[in-house]
């Protein structure tokens, strides 16, 4: 008997032995290898699912009422060619009569903790079973019986450096998958974060079932809001969040059902990240029982008539359709929305330039759009107009024909693209040093038209009457020209594949904004219909931006133009130069743009093929005290073009062409004072100049966060 003892003693401690040769780190190199088996995304073809969340704002935990309330009910399904989709079938917003899209814009948190990247609250954390998490992560096994599952604990190494999460996670003996996380966050957020899975037998996958989210803001100063907008001030982000939900506590819990696995999903539905079936926002009771886990407490049901009131008192709603349209740059009144880029501006040739414009709004037509402004110039004296209009004929692809007529001026050597987003800036850095205009009397009929989610589109007729304000001339074929007529048809396409969107009724908004961004265009002119000239013109470009969790960015933009035909000075193309023609620098010293070549003047050179790279890479903010936290930002540019026949263009100072590639080089110092900083830039290589002191771009930056 004592023998058998002894051997059954020693099979159980080989056993437990066993269990215990594998490390923590080892185990969670397991879980990231089989990753392919464990992930829903890699392990199956398609799934879908029913999810019902519900997410709270309050004060306190134990008053009457929450100061935000919202649920939905939705069909969320994967497949993977589209991604995630999400259909939402049915929502309530208390106190609001009109949908708040962006509500459901807001990444509370993601999907998966298989992800190199966590995203609690729009807060990116390294991921934990990522090959980041494991250069990042502090792993710990905790003592468990022989034969169970593994818990892990996890810390990060260095948080200040590189934010990580806390907590536990449990992961299947036999698989390694992930079968149960709990997270918690003691810092400037106070985050309590629990996903439990359930198991698919038939397919031996974990799926979650359930996520909870528990948010404090302790002392944090920063607001918790759904509702936000973004503001550029020259190279400024403002973020807009409004009061009505910046309270202490946000409680979000998601509840997933009827899983199907490897079934074919709507592909219709697929194209865009979310979705919402008609009617969601009139759902009836019985629907609701249908899909919440749990009846609504009395203080559920008290916030929507408490929530109703404070929306109603305090014009919550006009206030924040304000706050969104003031965030792109347009102040709305009644049925009208007034252009902020049109009332103050300064340049060279104008001098103070004082305008009103706008265009109409939804409140006017859903359908038809009349838009015009008028703007004067106190140093030419001259009046600047343009009127227009235009009508909607597919609300799903965002498909507008609109004609507009404009008398202004446009800058030579400038090539827009038409489906560039419309930037808004109250302060336009370059355009105080512009010193060269042409003068312009355009009509054009306009044609938008989204082909997918990812790719929109914009083609153009126009004719066009140019005046110089110069001496300029140009020889065409031995004709001798001064002022011309352009008609001019344009195409021009910007895709972003990495984007994701949300399809509302009238429009598609962006839930999340990556990398890379690519466009393209094509110009034809023709000598003939009332134009003089014959040309052709390409331009693409593509920016790409690299953000890091520890707060340093990389951003890369190329360009590349080509033209050839008749191109008089006003269609060739600048590489953006902003260094006014002066003979010290600080008489030079002026503001830095955001694109622009700080050490190349006006009208040094101009080109019919041109190339352009920059490289921008950002340090994370010196935090040297909670409101002093200035950012350096080191800069590279480069230019290569070219020129055929620089001898057509008479009565004009001589430029150059690019040919032996522009080369510059410094750095910005931002947010030193009242959102000012400082730039420096030196310009080397082939077309640096003899005197060295014309070689340097001393400047002023201006990047606030308000």
């Amino acid at each position: 008997m004592r023998i058998i003892f002894v051997f059954l003693s020693l099979i159980c401690s080989a056993t437990l032995s066993a269990q215990t040769t594998l490390t923590a780190d080892a185990i969670v190199q397991k879980a990231i290898d089989n990753k392919s088996q464990n992930d829903p995304r890699e392990a199956l073809e398609s799934f879908s699912l029913h999810a019902y969340e519900k997410t709270i704002i309050t004060d306190s935990l134990n008053g009457s009422s929450h100061n935000f309330f919202s649920e939905k009910a939705s069909l969320v399904q994967y497949d993977r060619e589209s991604d995630f989709t999400e259909e939402i079938m049915g929502y309530q917003l208390a106190g609001f009569k009109s949908p708040r899209y962006e509500v459901f814009a807001v990444n509370i948190q993601s999907r998966s903790f298989y992800d190199s990247d966590f995203v609690i609250f729009n807060n990116r954390y390294a991921g934990i079973l990522s090959k980041r998490g494991v250069r990042n992560y502090n792993y710990t096994l905790q003592e468990t019986a022989p034969g169970e599952d593994y818990i892990i604990s996890f810390t990060p190494k260095a948080p200040k450096r590189i934010p990580g999460l806390t907590g536990t996670m449990v992961l299947d003996q036999r698989t390694f998958a992930i079968k149960d996380i709990k997270v918690r966050i003691s810092d400037k957020l106070n985050i309590v974060l629990n996903q439990e899975y359930t198991y698919i037998e038939e397919n031996n996958i974990y799926l979650p079932v359930r996520r909870e989210l528990f948010l404090d803001k302790g002392s944090e100063d920063r607001q918790l809001s759904f509702f936000k907008g973004r503001i550029s001030i020259g190279t400024i982000e403002n973020e807009v969040l409004e009061n009505m939900v910046s309270r202490k506590f946000l409680v979000s819990t998601t509840t997933m059902s009827d899983f199907k696995v490897n079934t074919p999903i709507n592909k219709e539905l697929s194209k865009y990240a979310i979705t919402f079936d008609q009617g969601a926002s009139e759902k009836t009771e019985s629907f609701w029982q249908k899909y919440r886990p749990e009846k609504l407490t009395s203080k559920d049901k008290r916030s929507f008539s408490e929530i109703e009131k404070i929306v109603n008192a305090e014009n919550i709603e006009r206030r924040l359709g304000t706050t969104n349209n003031f965030s792109i740059g347009y102040f709305s009144f009644k049925a009208f929305d007034f252009d902020l880029t049109y009332p103050v501006k300064f340049n060279n040739y104008e001098g103070l330039r004082l305008g009103i414009g706008g265009v109409t709004n939804e409140s006017f037509s859903k359908r038809f759009r009349l838009e015009g402004y008028t703007a004067y110039g106190f140093k030419d004296k001259d009046l600047k107009y343009g009127i227009g209009g235009g009508y909607l004929l597919n609300p799903d692809k965002g498909a507008w024909i609109s004609a507009t007529y404009n008398s202004d001026l446009e800058e030579v050597g400038n090539y827009a693209y038409l489906t560039d987003r419309r930037v808004y800036s109250l302060f336009e850095p370059r355009l105080v040093n512009i010193t060269q205009f042409y003068k312009h009397r355009t009509t054009r009929i306009n044609l938008e038209y989204r082909l997918t989610p990812q790719i929109l589109s914009e083609f153009q007729i126009a004719h066009r009457r140019l005046d110089q304000t110069t001496p300029y001339r140009y020889n065409k074929d031995g004709e001798i020209i001064r002022d011309y007529d352009v008609t001019e048809a344009t195409a021009s396409f910007r895709w972003s594949p990495s984007n994701k969107y949300l399809k509302t009724d009238s429009d598609v908004l962006p839930v999340y904004e990556g990398h890379p961004i690519i466009s393209g265009q094509i110009s034809q002119a023709v000598d003939g219909l009332g134009g003089d000239l014959a040309f052709t013109k390409l331009a693409a470009k593509m920016f790409y931006r690299v953000d890091r969790l520890n707060k340093t960015a990389t951003e890369v933009l190329l360009e590349g133009n080509i033209a050839f035909g008749d191109l008089p000075i006003t269609h060739l193309f600048h590489a953006f130069p902003n260094a006014p023609t002066k003979e010290t620098i600080l008489q030079r010293f002026s503001v830095a743009g955001v694109n622009s070549f700080e050490t190349m003047y006006f009208g040094e050179f101009f080109s019919d093929r041109l190339f352009t790279a920059q490289i921008k890479h950002r340090l994370a903010p010196f935090n040297i005290s909670k409101r002093f936290k200035p950012e350096m930002v080191f800069i590279s540019r480069f230019a290569l073009g070219d020129i055929r026949n620089p001898e057509d263009h008479l009565d004009i100072d001589a430029f150059g062409s690019l040919s032996k590639g522009y080369t510059e080089t410094g750095f910005e110092l931002n947010k030193l004072l009242f959102g000012f900083g400082t730039s420096l830039t030196y310009r080397y290589g082939a077309y640096h100049l003899p005197n060295w002191e014309d070689n340097i771009a001393f400047k002023f930056t201006f990047n606030l966060k308000l």
